[in-house]
């Protein structure tokens, strides 16, 4: 098969799915000042096949294998002096793949000068924020084509760069995403035409980070190609795409399909997606589900997927049984099957007693023992030293005239004694610029003391043994006779790669959990998801007992978009849940929205009032002095949404910037301590205050935290505990 690419009149070949094989004269004609395929497999030299002898060098961890690549730790491409002289216009295209772990800032590729540290006159493009600027002298002169949002990693991206009569546009997939119409720099311009800083992966300026990644296909032309042209040039890419984004779409189970199916409109790495369905009328193209009528056989149906990106087009096809609407004998058996009590072996605190089953039936509670487990699930257990109490618990699953029992066999085992805290708990992580810093830590005060400790485990991760930010433990009521603990995490790794904004726009909607009942021994961590589909991100969960709910009330931010594919802008919001089991949660709420950037909320209660610790996100500004600092505000119900303010600013004057922060009571006096999180400095810094209603908060003259301790909490423990763990961990 042959491909013809018509370039400005002129005609060149290419053989297959190859790339374009001009002959020197006409790709010099049509102004391709540099072409290097890096498809070489030994060598140090990157040959020029536009036919201008614009060789480059290997340097560092470059190397060959699947085009160039470069290990990010100092290896680049040396293009030729002057590349760029004489050019009013020009277009870079290339194919590139980031590495997942990518250090930012970084560039993909650069031309220009560098005077000192900096860059002095360039032409760049950077995946963070996905770029591309020239400049004639450092940063603060550069004229940005900007689109707003990083360029993917872990897979190939086709992106190019035109400049031509004061206009440059931004392409990525031959998909236009960026467009400046007020340039007013020819790439001639830089260096008066000498420019000696041209590379391929590596930054003008010294402290940027080398790039990461993959390389092929790199060209430099002397003019703006058209966007038809550049769509050719990205078709090896886009047909790439499709060919990923098909072997990832996937429907789920949908051998037994009772609900609407959620039918995608855009692939993971962007491509297009279209449906076709055998029979609309049991599944729409839109993935609308019309059940068959009860006692009729089940509808079988293929849903063929079209991807396609350019020119690049792929099908795939699902097959789907949707199961006609159960019968009411079917419906009961089938709901009474499924029937989960989490927690029912063990039960320390209240249950979540489901009353609707998934296929429309009711279930109700009797309890042999309601006084000790009610039939909506609160539990009161008897006082320490007592016998456990056995319960009959009777669920009974009906729906029409047909009806289905299941029998549970709780026992309730009494309280433990009432112990005083004889020392506290301190759970954190160290960071993400550390390879091991996002995992849990554990340390323990020195004796009674909150300002002193020592860590657990010798200093190594402690429990559970999980990746995971931002910690909260917490006991499994407000009382201290607690004896099952939570702990819950942020589901995020950030380290090596720095792209905030793929986690606030396509990251977890997933919190982590563990569970135990002696702080030493912890069940596997699982995510259970809490945000809604509209949600980035679910970052900084924390949980406060409400004893007026008998629930947990859980804590976190999220940006929240106004479509399925999140785009657009928007800010973090405090949102919540409440849950008694932190398996089974409400729908999540708006808990605060300022009309601004929100993170990190900590609650402690005193005397009937919930005191907040909030962190203000605003970009520091004259009319926003307090921003990247906390808040704090109260109220007299945790779930309420209008809080009292009291105070702004803390941590200002002691601080450069804080966040994450954690609140906890002393064990010995009416005292309270904040631990604010110095973020991109020293790590946590402790405050102290006998006065919650005052807000002012002041660092002690004496304390020493653990290493590097970033964003967790501190729990109280009895001596018992505090002895299991020293002997566990210490």
């Amino acid at each position: 098969m042959v491909r013809k690419l018509v370039m400005g009149g002129l005609a060149a070949l290419t053989l297959g799915a190859g790339a374009l094989v001009p002959s020197a004269a006409s790709a010099a004609d049509e102004g391709l000042a540099l072409w290097y395929k890096l498809d070489e497999t030994s060598g140090t030299v990157a040959s020029d096949s536009s036919g201008n002898g614009r060789n480059g060098t290997l340097n560092g961890d470059a190397s060959w294998g699947d085009g160039l690549r470069l290990g990010g730790t100092n290896g680049y491409v040396k293009v030729p002096d002057n590349l760029m002289r004489g050019m009013t216009s020009i277009t870079v295209a290339l194919d590139v793949w980031i590495d997942p772990t990518q250090a930012t800032p970084y560039f993909v590729y650069g031309f220009g000068n560098s005077s000192g540290s900096n860059g002095n006159g360039y032409l760049f493009t950077t995946g963070n924020t996905f770029r591309t600027s020239i400049a004639s002298g450092n940063w603060s002169t550069e004229q940005n084509a900007n689109a707003g949002v990083n360029l993917p990693r872990g897979g190939w991206q086709h992106i190019a760069y035109t400049l031509g009569g004061g206009v440059g546009v931004l392409y990525q997939n031959g998909d236009e995403v960026a467009r400046n119409t007020a340039v007013t720099l020819t790439p001639g311009s830089i260096g008066g035409g000498t420019t000696t800083a041209n590379y391929i992966g590596r930054s003008l300026y010294s402290g940027d980070k080398y790039l990461k990644g993959r390389v092929k296909d790199f060209r430099v032309y002397s003019r703006a190609l058209g966007a038809a042209e550049i769509a050719q040039l990205a078709g090896p890419v886009n047909a790439e795409i499709v060919k990923q984004d098909a072997a990832a779409l996937d429907l789920g189970d949908t051998g037994a399909v009772r609900s609407d199916l959620t039918l995608p409109a855009k692939g993971a790495s962007g491509s297009t997606i279209t449906w076709a369905s055998s029979d609309p009328s049991v599944v729409s193209t839109t993935g609308a589900v019309t059940r068959p009528p009860a006692g009729a056989a089940d509808a079988h149906v293929t849903l063929t997927a079209t991807l396609t990106k350019g020119t690049a087009t792929e099908a795939k096809t699902f097959d789907v049984t949707v199961e006609a609407i159960y019968t009411d004998k079917r419906a009961v058996e089938t709901d009474a099957g499924k029937l989960v009590v989490h927690n029912i072996d063990d039960v320390r605190g209240n249950l979540t007693l489901p009353t609707k089953g998934e296929n429309g039936t009711t279930i109700t509670w009797r309890s042999s023992k309601p006084d000790t487990l009610s039939e909506t699930g609160e539990v009161n257990r008897p006082q320490p030293g007592a016998n456990a109490v056995k319960v009959n618990l009777k669920a009974t699953i009906s729906r029409g005239g047909h009806q289905a029992v299941r029998i549970f066999k709780p026992e309730v085992p009494a309280l433990p004694v009432k112990e005083p805290y004889k020392g506290y708990l301190f759970a954190y992580f160290t960071g993400e610029g550390y390879s091991n810093g996002e995992q849990i830590y554990n340390a323990l005060s020195k004796g009674n003391d909150p300002l002193h400790w020592q860590e657990l485990n010798g200093g190594r991760r402690s429990s559970p043994p999980t990746s995971a930010r931002r910690v909260c433990a917490t006991r499994s009521s407000s009382a201290r006779r607690g004896d099952r603990f939570y702990l819950i995490a942020t589901d995020l790794k950030i380290y090596g790669n720095g792209d905030w904004d793929r986690a606030q726009r396509s990251g977890s909607r997933s919190i982590m959990v563990a569970e135990s009942t002696d702080l030493v021994h912890w069940t596997n961590q699982r995510l259970v998801q809490v945000s809604p589909p509209e949600a980035g991100n679910t970052w900084a969960p924390e949980a406060y007992y409400d004893k007026t709910l008998g629930a947990y009330v859980v804590f976190w931010a999220s940006k929240l978009y106004g479509n399925p594919q999140h785009t657009g802008d928007t800010y973090n919001k405090m949102v919540y849940a409440t849950t008694r089991d932190f398996y089974t949660f409400s729908e999540p709420k708006i808990w605060k929205d300022p009309g601004y950037s929100v993170i990190d909320s900590t609650v402690i209660e005193h005397n009937g009032t919930y005191y907040r610790f909030t962190k203000d996100e605003r970009n520091n500004s004259s009319s926003s002095p307090c921003s990247k600092y906390i808040i704090e505000e109260k109220s007299t119900s945790l779930t309420s949404t209008n809080w009292d303010f009291l105070k702004e600013c803390i941590g200002s004057g002691a601080l450069s910037r804080g966040e994450g922060p954690t609140i906890f009571k002393s064990n010995t006096e009416d005292k309270w301590y904040l631990f604010i999180d110095e973020y991109g400095g020293r790590g946590y810094v402790p405050f102290e205050s006998t006065d919650l209603e005052k807000g002012d908060w002041t660092v002690p003259a004496d304390y020493q935290l653990p290493s590097r301790p970033r964003h967790g909490t501190v729990l109280g423990v009895t001596q018992a505990e505090y002895d299991r763990l020293l002997a566990a961990l210490g």
